[in-house]
């Protein structure tokens, strides 16, 4: 009888390479104030695409501060943080700063703030490259997926979607290990959003980069990500019931030449010796009570068109009126009622509200400017536009690194409702917010229009909510109005 070979010694499999950033029971919380971030725990790797999902307030912007120590003053922070064998808030400043400079890339959700408007594109990539080479910033634009002529054209000269793209190619100059992106699609059409997603998928594998993405955007999750981690806000959120009010008030029924209008509008970018142009030639209308959107790919010049109405982009030629009345370029030479009467709400609260200041602090200095308000009457005045935006008293006393991106938006809302607005010019309000929220806010927008007879205007890329919530739809292509008509024929449900 033969004898049994022996077995072969039994082979360990490889072990998995450590995680770059291990969180374990992470808990972050304002002394006497909210809860910032639920206990969380995870593991990121690198060469893989992790997604953050959860509503608004559920913590995701707060869990990505966390991992470079940004965190608010005085918070109480328990459980474990680990990012490079390192934990951020517990770092010297000069060691967190090396760590923010050479290892971990961050890019907010309003990356446009912490670009100086005074470089070029081209500049602001070499400065903090390692290789700043032209060519090499270049060719760091071009893979950003940004047209070539970015590169001598100066933040205030692009879209939204530009200035996110140049922002990220900002952080990819760094060489980073990490890369963390807030909302890195918020803002930007279908087709951007989808090279956005492709883009983050290839950088991960060819940089062997752990890229974070805190998202609302489910699609840009299930496009890029193979790891998602889904967060809980402490509080569950307050369901939004649709409101059964009028779409909107017949423009026809309105006084003749009344609401605000733009003939023959040519804007620019730019100085004299290099000047780009923005919008070709357009006209715009929109009468009390009516609701419009503008919609159009992202850098088409929605936002400039808003801010040409609001006296914000002054570099323009044609005319402006108001109910009929000529209507100054710059808000500085328009008169203090006129100033009053139309009212911008960014896409982005944070650009617009101090974080030193409280929300009732922020909502006070708008009164100021109504003679017919005593000093006495202005507390209870933001108790009301609070009530008016959803939100409770007690937020006044809050301050907007303690809110969530929806409450912030709500906070921005009621600051231009504090002027008693008959224009409301809306620049993607919804884009960062989950989808309840989102609908809370154009709810709360159609409410508003409906029962102050304010001229809404919102420039969207959600055409779902246009298509339920606007009358009349504008459509610029590459700054020329391509389209206008009922929302329902231009873009049916």
């Amino acid at each position: 009888m033969s004898e049994l070979a022996p077995l072969p010694a039994p082979t360990s499999a490889p072990m998995p390479p450590a995680p770059l950033i291990t969180v374990s029971g992470l808990h972050v919380r304002l002394p006497q104030g909210p809860v910032l971030l639920p206990e969380t725990t995870a593991e990121i790797h690198a060469g893989r695409v992790t997604a953050l999902m959860g509503g608004s307030g559920s913590g995701k912007t707060t869990l990505l501060r966390a991992l470079i120590g940004h965190l608010p003053p005085g918070a109480a922070i328990t459980g474990t943080l680990d990012v490079l064998g390192r934990t951020p808030h517990r770092l010297p400043g000069k060691e967190l700063r090396a760590l923010r400079r050479t290892a971990v890339a961050y890019v907010g959700q309003d990356p446009g703030s912490a670009l100086n408007p005074r470089m070029t594109a081209r500049r602001l990539v070499a400065e903090l490259a390692t290789d700043s080479g032209d060519k090499a910033v270049r060719e760091l634009l071009a893979e950003c997926r940004l047209p070539v002529d970015t590169a001598d054209r100066r933040p205030t000269a692009l879209s939204g979607g530009q200035q996110r793209r140049l922002a990220l190619a900002r952080a990819l100059a760094r060489d980073p290990r990490i890369l963390l992106l807030d909302e890195p699609t918020a803002g930007l059409d279908h087709a951007v959003r989808e090279e956005i997603a492709h883009l983050l998928r290839r950088l991960a594998t060819s940089r062997n980069l752990a890229v974070v993405i805190a998202t609302h955007d489910a699609h840009l999750a299930e496009t890029c990500a193979e790891h998602t981690i889904r967060l809980t806000p402490g509080a569950a959120p307050s369901a939004h019931k649709a409101v059964d009010l009028p779409r909107t008030t017949d423009p026809r029924s309105a006084p003749s030449g009344g609401g605000i209008a733009a003939v023959a509008v040519n804007a620019y970018f730019g100085n004299r010796r290099r000047k780009s142009v923005a919008l070709t030639d357009v006209a715009f209308a929109a009468a009390p009570g009516t609701a419009t959107a503008v919609i159009g790919p992202s850098g088409s010049g929605k936002t400039t068109l808003l801010r040409v109405l609001a006296g914000l982009h002054s570099d323009h030629s044609g005319q402006l009126t108001l109910d009929g009345d000529p209507l100054a370029a710059h808000a500085q030479r328009r008169t203090r009622e006129q100033q009053r009467r139309i009212q911008l709400v960014p896409q982005n609260p944070l650009a617009t509200l101090n974080p030193r200041h409280t929300i009732g602090r922020q909502l006070t200095r708008p009164l100021r400017l109504q003679a017919d308000l005593p000093r006495r009457g202005r507390a209870d005045r933001v108790t009301e536009l609070l009530a008016q935006v959803g939100l409770p008293a007690e937020h006044a006393d809050r301050y907007p690194g303690e809110l969530s991106g929806g409450q912030r938006q709500r906070v921005s809302i009621a600051r231009a409702l504090a002027a008693r607005p008959d224009i409301l010019l809306c620049d993607e309000v919804t884009s960062a917010l989950d989808a309840d929220t989102a609908l809370g806010i154009m709810e709360l927008l159609t409410r508003l229009r409906v029962q102050h007879h304010v001229a809404l205007i919102v420039v969207s890329h959600e055409h779902h909510l246009i298509a339920r919530y606007t009358d009349t739809v504008h459509l610029l292509e590459a700054g020329h109005m391509t389209g206008s008509g009922p929302t329902a024929r231009l873009l049916p449900t």
